[in-house]
């Protein structure tokens, strides 16, 4: 035998890939929707509203059925998962991450928090942070100014008047929808679309992540007739609330905004109207998503690109009687996630997770390893197996409050020290809280314990 054919066969060896190994990932697309309820998505079981190219992507990518926000509302959601940390900005972020590691890192729509309406009609940047990105680029639109029919449903206004248009006064602006005769090319989501779009002709040479920004479904609910034609508000069913539902949650974890204090109460219909404004511009917002894959899969780009669709946190629409956000129960906690990446197998899985562990897992299928100051885990061990636990429990913060969500339990508990606890494989829709219950005193033990050292990790 040859002195060199042992060496020559080895580095044959070195060299075969090994065997279930995925495709060299060179791309990110990470697409974030506002306020969007993960319940509102035919991939999560949705049999009302169309969601069609959110559900291919979920036919090719992983669903996570138990993903959750760690800031219940936009700003503290969206700088938490963007710096991978619990809470505030510390270390590098996502952007400034990937920048240093060569890949052109650019924005468009709403990443970081904007006002939505006020930065969205004046087309400002917000709370963005510039040094996240090598370009970026604002949307803009008219929002509740619209011309069309608008209405105010929890003041039961309707009219196609310009004047005197509730846009920024709160509670009223979250009821504010309008319905006009276009084609939605004025809108903020398809300027989204369409810069995404350039952006991906643009730099389909070199390594980029591309973080997308739809505003839809985030009040006010703006979309053209047709998106509303597919959902007569009088065929609307409406959440199940049991009588007396908001007798055993504490006061302080009442929202602050509630079908009684809104006004929206006195008008069942307007209620039905709400679901269907939303549902409405859930459609609108998808559409516009199925552009920028359209366009992925014509530029050949598909497979080198890992793709991310997100919300930052869900909403209420008069479940417990609760709208908007900003509280600790499912609905606001609970986040769509998908996460497609070429080579590996699509799939479910009930892994608790949490957003933040969008950043390390982005960073290992780049083969970038992760910032020391990320708190987040790393999901790739999920991606390959759907069953694969990485952890306990997932954290989310409210205001000084906090809630835990394992496999089985949700509690939740406030500044004050009152708080909640539900059975959720017994009561997912979380109707009867526990911690009154003598036999549940060591379920809510373990809770607090748990919260305790989870608290202790966060920081």
């Amino acid at each position: 035998m040859s002195p060199r054919l042992p060496s020559l066969l080895a580095s044959i060896f070195l060299f075969i890939p090994p065997a279930g190994a995925e495709k060299q990932i060179k791309n990110v697309l990470l697409i974030v929707s506002d306020d969007l309820k993960a319940s509102s998505l035919g991939c999560y079981g949705n049999t009302i509203c169309k969601t069609p190219n959110l559900d291919r992507l979920a036919k090719r990518g992983m669903v996570f059925e138990r993903t959750y926000c760690q800031g219940t509302w936009c700003a503290p959601s969206r700088l938490s998962f963007m710096h991978s940390r619990y809470e505030g900005s510390k270390g590098t972020n996502m952007g400034e991450h990937f920048r240093a590691n060569g890949i052109h890192s650019a924005r468009v729509g709403k990443i970081y928090h904007m006002r939505v309406p006020g930065d969205i009609i004046a087309g400002t940047d917000g709370n963005d942070i510039p040094s996240t990105w090598d370009e970026k680029f604002n949307t803009k639109g008219q929002e509740a100014h619209t011309p069309g029919d608008y209405a105010c449903l929890n003041l039961n206004i309707f009219t196609k008047e310009l004047e005197g248009r509730q846009s920024t006064r709160m509670p009223h602006r979250m009821f504010v929808s309008v319905e006009y005769e276009g084609d939605g090319s004025d809108q903020p989501d398809w300027q989204a679309a369409n810069k995404t779009i350039a952006l991906l002709k643009e730099h389909k040479e070199k390594p980029f992540f591309i973080a997308t920004g739809f505003v839809r479904p985030h009040y006010p609910s703006v979309a053209p007739t047709q998106y509303f034609q597919k959902y007569p508000f009088d065929k609307m069913p409406l959440p199940h609330v049991l009588e007396g539902d908001l007798n055993d949650i504490p006061n302080s974890g009442l929202g602050k905004t509630t079908s009684q204090k809104s006004g929206i109460a006195k008008w069942p219909s307007n209620i039905q109207r709400m679901w269907s404004a939303y549902y409405a511009t859930v459609t609108y917002m998808d559409e516009q998503l199925g552009k920028v894959l359209d366009e992925l899969d014509r530029l050949k780009l598909t497979d080198s690109t890992a793709i991310v669709f997100i919300s930052d946190h869900g909403y209420h629409l008069g479940e417990h009687h609760f709208w908007q956000k900003s509280n600790l129960h499912e609905e606001v906690t609970r986040v769509p996630m998908i996460i497609s990446v070429p080579g590996m197998k699509p799939g479910r899985t009930n892994s608790v997770t949490e957003l933040m562990d969008i950043y390390p897992t982005l960073s290992s299928l780049l083969g970038i390893p992760a910032p020391e100051s990320v708190q987040g885990k790393n999901l790739v061990p999920v991606l390959k197996n759907p069953k694969t636990k990485i952890r306990k429990a997932a954290l989310s913060f409210n205001r000084g409050g906090h809630g835990l969500r394992t496999d089985r339990w949700a509690y939740l508990r406030y500044k004050n020290g009152d708080d909640e606890l539900y059975d959720m494989e017994k009561d997912p829709q979380q109707f009867h809280n526990l911690t009154k219950k003598k036999e549940f005193a060591g379920i809510r033990n373990e809770m607090q314990s748990l919260l305790k050292k989870r608290l202790k990790d966060a920081k």
